[in-house]
């Protein structure tokens, strides 16, 4: 009985062990599929803490390293400036004329600076010129509490945007990238930033630029000369900031465009200036060797048109809210590309220029590789009861 007793311990003893080990097995932790894509992608950029290169037009990601690492953005931070600038200009509440008064405040700023005195006053025009080719800490601080009264409620429209382009990993504390707690982003988030920039050309103008002067016609004279050299150095590139802090290192996200086709590169946390540079070097000869595009729309392009009940116009025309683009792999053939429109079954007036009335389906093959909205290209104001009477007579008689 004994005997019997102590076979049966060491079989439950031998069962209850076997899952273990085979658990122990099983449960060593996976690389993650972040990490397993990155170590399939060409060795680019080996000594920066992240980057990220990216396609303007359909927002793909053609190579990565740690882009959604949470990392100080030191002056890229800018770009976001510069973005709520530029829109504040499209909506037509900012002119490039507008005077642009230096605060005391504005003017105490360290770093980067254009050297504006309490009290200065320059145009929008000029102050970008301070902004996007000097990197100007006062600049940017003088523009932000022209736009929004304060630099607190500047900043806060800055997050308020970031949420809006879907960013989870950016909180901004101010419109300079000075260091501060709780102030970041990351390669991925800053590509975004820069594909919603440099949307609008006005800001080439700028960011393409190598150098340029301030106080032209003073003796206080002042040169700019940009901290980008890829602008320079590189054909194509136009754009967009640098950024350096000692606990940023050095961080660049860099525009180029070159046979119809844009990308963003974004290095943030190079060693040195110079290594920066190299590594967004070999970003965008990757990109350009390796990949080309094929627009199938302009941004503003009409591709439908829909009708509109109880409207001053029956119908309105759909356009393209942004370039339409298919990415291709050099060498591969885009005869597999189909497009698919979906329209809103029912439009109503008033509608507004830029409401989305239906999505594009773009196919390669039976992969979809793009859904981007069309949206009306004017306003279509309702109609009164009179003009609908008209409207209906006009059917009635057209019957008859």
């Amino acid at each position: 009985m004994r005997r019997f007793i102590g076979i049966l311990a060491c079989f439950t003893l031998l069962c209850s062990a076997a899952p273990v080990g085979f658990a122990q097995s099983e449960a060593k932790p996976k690389q993650p599929v972040q990490k397993q894509a990155e170590a399939s992608q060409p060795k680019l950029v080996e000594n920066a803490s992240s980057a990220v290169l990216l396609e303007q037009d359909t927002g793909k990601v053609l190579f990565n390293k740690n882009s959604n690492e949470k990392l100080p953005p030191a002056s890229m931070t800018k770009i976001m400036t510069m973005l709520l600038i530029m829109e504040q200009i499209d909506k037509g509440k900012l002119k490039l004329t507008d005077k642009v008064r230096t605060s005391e405040y504005a003017a105490s700023m360290g770093g980067s600076q254009i050297f504006l005195e309490p009290g200065e006053e320059m145009t929008v025009d000029e102050m970008l010129k301070g902004i996007a080719i000097a990197s100007g800490n006062d600049a940017s601080v003088a523009v932000a509490e022209h736009i929004a009264g304060s630099e607190e409620g500047f900043v806060t429209m800055m997050n308020n945007r970031a949420k809006e382009l879907g960013l989870k990993n950016t909180q901004f504390q101010n419109p300079t990238g000075l260091p501060a707690e709780n102030h970041y982003s990351t390669a991925y988030d800053m590509a975004v930033m820069a594909k919603e920039l440099m949307k609008y050309p006005l800001i080439r103008n700028y960011t393409g630029k190598y150098e340029g002067y301030l106080r032209e016609n003073t003796d206080k004279r002042f040169w700019l000369v940009n901290t980008n050299k890829l602008v320079r150095f590189y054909p194509g590139v136009d754009g967009v900031k640098t950024g350096f802090t000692t606990e940023a290192r050095y961080c660049l996200t860099a525009s180029a465009q070159k046979n119809g086709m844009r990308v963003i590169a974004v290095v943030m946390g190079a060693p040195t200036s110079k290594e920066r540079n190299a590594q967004v070097t070999k970003l965008l000869d990757y990109a350009f060797s390796q990949y080309t595009t094929k627009l199938l729309y302009k941004k503003d392009q009409p591709i439908k048109t829909i009708k509109v009940s109880r409207g001053q116009r029956k119908e309105v025309q759909l356009v393209a809210a942004d370039n339409v683009s298919v990415l291709l792999k050099k060498g591969e053939s885009a005869d597999k590309v189909t497009q698919e429109i979906i329209m809103d079954k029912k439009v109503k007036a008033p509608v507004k220029k830029g409401t989305p009335l239906g999505t594009l389906i773009v196919k390669n093959g039976n992969e979809v590789i793009s859904r981007q909205s069309i949206v009306a290209s004017e306003d279509i104001d309702a109609a009164s009861w009179w003009e609908l009477f008209k409207q209906s007579f006009g059917m009635f008689s057209k019957s008859k």
